[in-house]
């Protein structure tokens, strides 16, 4: 799913040398280009607030207060875009996203019963007495986190700024598929982990992070999984927070065709900056509200991101087999036959999640 829909991205960044914002403001007018900018806007701010969860949590092992920790991350994140040059900005993300490896080692470090890894794998099944709507909730949870309207804009724009023609599209697509691939195997190695260590306790479908943190401790991976694990939180929320927060003002640039690019000097782009910078403040805000519950949050900002996925996917498909614009660089036959299969899942599961919260079960 994920390499379907950024592989689009790229073709249509590498052949338009335009992004996403300004393809849709372009192409459909202001209305559509204020919806499509509104919806990313306010899901970005929902998402950057798991990020901020995550960074939170993570520095929380090591007793830093976590109105420090959450903002030293947005300091960071607004650094990285203010002084970096796109070069040296997108080499210091990918130092950061490598540090998500560190999520194989412990699992195969766990010891997991790997028959029962496989067995899981190729026997899965929905558990007798679960509920629909709880069940399409983490569904729609982990779809959210998957694609979201955030990447379209971003990876679309980091290809212009970076460059890239037509020529590159070969590698932008091995990019992608290496992104999509490494990505799928860290999410199955934190399941493995976190599976292997809540096994065997009644009340595991309860746990939440702190209680992960606390079974690590205990287990034979001890402090040191422990650090190695919050780390790995704390830098999986970074590298989401730097481009989510580039996305956001690239869209806002483009759309206000504000000059827009990483590669020029604050008192430049200002204005372009400060769209991203402030929206990360807005949510690292919410992260801070006392009592608030981190856990539902996280999973429910991924809902929220599955839901708007859908208009935007389609967006993004009339764009891609628009021949005017893509020439001979269009989508494919079986390219469509994917993208509108993950959009036709998604319009299911939000629809069957809806009815299930408008009638509940008994």
């Amino acid at each position: 799913v994920a390499y379907v829909v950024q592989e689009m991205t790229v073709r249509l960044g590498a052949v338009t040398h335009r992004g996403h914002a300004e393809m849709i403001w372009g192409r459909y007018g202001a209305f559509w280009g204020v919806f499509s900018l509104l919806d990313l806007t306010v899901a970005n701010i929902l998402t950057l607030v798991t990020e901020f969860i995550g960074i939170r949590v993570g520095m929380s092992v090591f007793s830093v207060p976590p109105a420090l920790s959450v903002m030293l991350a947005w300091i960071f994140v607004a650094a990285t875009m203010i002084f970096l040059h796109y070069h040296t900005w997108e080499r210091l993300a990918l130092w950061i996203a490598a540090g998500n490896i560190v999520f194989v080692p412990l699992a195969i470090a766990a010891h997991p019963d790997w028959g029962q890894v496989i067995a899981a794998v190729g026997n899965w099944h929905i558990p007798v007495g679960t509920a629909v709507g709880a069940f399409t909730y983490v569904i729609l949870a982990n779809l959210g986190t998957t694609i979201a309207p955030w990447m379209l804009f971003f990876q679309q724009s980091s290809v212009v700024d970076k460059g890239l023609t037509v020529n590159d599209i070969p590698s932008g697509q091995a990019d992608t598929a290496f992104g999509s691939l490494s990505m799928g195997i860290i999410a199955i190695a934190i399941v493995i982990l976190t599976g292997t260590l809540a096994y065997g306790h009644t009340n595991a479908a309860q746990f939440n992070i702190h209680a992960i943190l606390h079974l690590l401790r205990q287990s034979s991976l001890g402090s040191v999984g422990t650090a190695l694990f919050a780390l790995g939180l704390v830098e999986s929320g970074l590298i989401a927070a730097i481009a989510i927060t580039a996305s956001t003002s690239w869209a806002v640039g483009e759309a206000l065709k504000l000059p827009r690019s990483l590669n020029l000097k604050p008192q430049r782009a200002l204005p372009f900056y400060l769209s991203g910078i402030l929206s990360a403040g807005m949510a690292a805000m919410v992260v801070l509200i006392p009592h608030i519950p981190l856990g539902f949050l996280n999973l429910t900002v991924q809902v929220i991101a599955s839901i708007f996925m859908p208009a935007a996917m389609l967006f993004l498909l009339m764009l891609l087999n628009d021949r005017e614009i893509m020439g001979s660089y269009v989508n494919r036959r079986w390219q469509n036959y994917s993208a509108f299969t993950v959009v036709g899942f998604l319009i299911l599961a939000n629809a069957v999640y809806g009815y299930t919260v408008v009638f509940p079960s008994p």
